[in-house]
């Protein structure tokens, strides 16, 4: 068996001093899911007390004047800069993945009221299938579903085919949950804009590890996670980006006091703010975005065309790995191996990966398990490095062989 070792490429990795900026994993000796729960920073637990004792503790309601309500759109405006292409005024952070897909369709669906369809394909993450079946009862929409190969995802030729003059949204995964693969936000977008739709991406598997360019494509809209590879803990909250000349057409549904022109007016009536804050709703969740500013800190320090290549060489020495002690074992690849058309796992197949990944999970090696048969290698650039991916694949091996 090659041994492919990894001491070179931690050696030469020009990212390697952000490792230990993370806290320390306890049992754990490969952590390989921080594409579903980031790791937290060493920094984190002081900034929480601090934030206890200060600005909570001391400062108390005054906190809301002196920086709370900026909050979720200073941080949405690191985000955008940093990881999204995205300039000031078109991010904010607040609510759930869940909460903010439904805000954005159904305020995008009322932006096209001519039409009825949502466009979605059926390999999607659950919550955008179940929101999206939600909105279109709730609203009397149909549902255009798009037939993809769950090792690849959605192409321009599939959306081709199915997006037309009743098309009023296409929602898809800019990097599919499953398999990983990577699809062309910028062809995508102009194939929707010439129908005459809005597009909306789910942006949760691919933010703060794949550029993008939201504003030079003409993005219309795009909703992400932070707890994955922005390291915000779990239930930290999730932002919004929507393009600033669509902004004054989108009504979002759930009209709360955080989302008003003038929040301390207590006016009879709704009015909504003018810019991205009109997709708050309710109390933005403070306590829940301080770990999000300190892994803010490393993407802008790193910078996310470096994090990228590290993404790129981690997945790329995953693959060897792969080839060379598991393939032999009848494993199969389920991620495009193309860096044009994957993001940062790389998913393999095998019957016996349930029980495998339980196993693991025991020895303190952390891939994931998806349903029927995948086990999905998550490569986090900044906190992970190949020694522990040789150290993780080898332990597979190990547990595959035993099962």
């Amino acid at each position: 068996m090659p041994e492919l070792p990894s001491e070179q490429l931690d050696a030469a990795d020009p990212l390697a001093r952000f490792v230990d900026r993370f806290a320390p994993a306890g049992d754990v000796v490969s952590y390989l899911d921080g594409n579903s729960l980031g790791r937290p920073l060493r920094v984190t637990p002081d900034r929480i007390a601090s934030f206890v004792r200060h600005d909570w503790g001391s400062r108390l309601i005054r906190s809301w004047d002196e920086q709370w309500m900026a909050r979720p759109t200073e941080l949405g405006d690191r985000i955008g800069a940093a990881a999204l292409g995205a300039a000031a005024g078109q991010t904010v952070v607040g609510d759930s993945t869940t909460v903010l897909l439904y805000k954005a369709i159904r305020a995008m669906l009322a932006a096209r009221p001519d039409r009825h369809e949502i466009v979605i394909d059926d390999d999607q993450f659950p919550t955008d299938r179940f929101v999206v079946e939600g909105i279109a009862r709730e609203r009397g929409a149909t549902v255009r579903w798009v037939h993809v190969d769950p090792a690849l995802g959605v192409t321009v030729d599939l959306l081709a085919d199915v997006v037309g003059p009743d098309t009023a949204v296409v929602l898809v995964n800019h990097v599919s949950y499953r398999s990983g693969y990577l699809v062309d936000m910028p062809a995508i977008t102009r194939l929707v804009h010439d129908a005459g739709a809005l597009v909306l991406f789910d942006l949760c598997h691919s933010v703060g590890v794949v550029p993008m360019r939201l504003d030079e494509w003409g993005v219309d809209v795009a909703v992400g996670c932070t707890y994955k590879y922005l390291n915000g803990g779990p239930g930290a909250p999730a932002f919004l980006y929507a393009r600033i000349d669509l902004l004054p057409s989108l009504e979002q549904p759930i009209q709360g006091w955080m989302g008003a022109a003038d929040v301390f007016a207590m006016a009879d009536g709704y009015t909504p703010a003018s810019g991205i804050r009109r997709f708050i709703s309710g109390t933005p969740p403070i306590v829940g975005m301080l770990p999000l500013g300190d892994m803010l800190e490393l993407v802008e320090e790193a910078g996310i065309d470096a994090i990228r290549a590290k993404s790129l060489a981690l997945t790329d020495y995953a693959f060897e790995l792969v080839d060379a002690w598991l393939v032999p074992l009848g494993v199969e690849v389920a991620t495009p191996r193309s860096a044009e058309s994957r993001g940062s796992h790389v998913t393999v197949r095998h019957p016996a990966f349930r029980a495998v990944v339980a196993a693991l999970w025991e020895e303190g090696v952390v891939p994931d398990f998806r349903n029927p048969d995948g086990l999905r290698i998550g490569l986090s650039p900044l906190s992970t490095t190949f020694a522990e991916v040789r150290l993780g694949v080898a332990a597979i091996r190990t547990a595959l062989l035993a099962a």
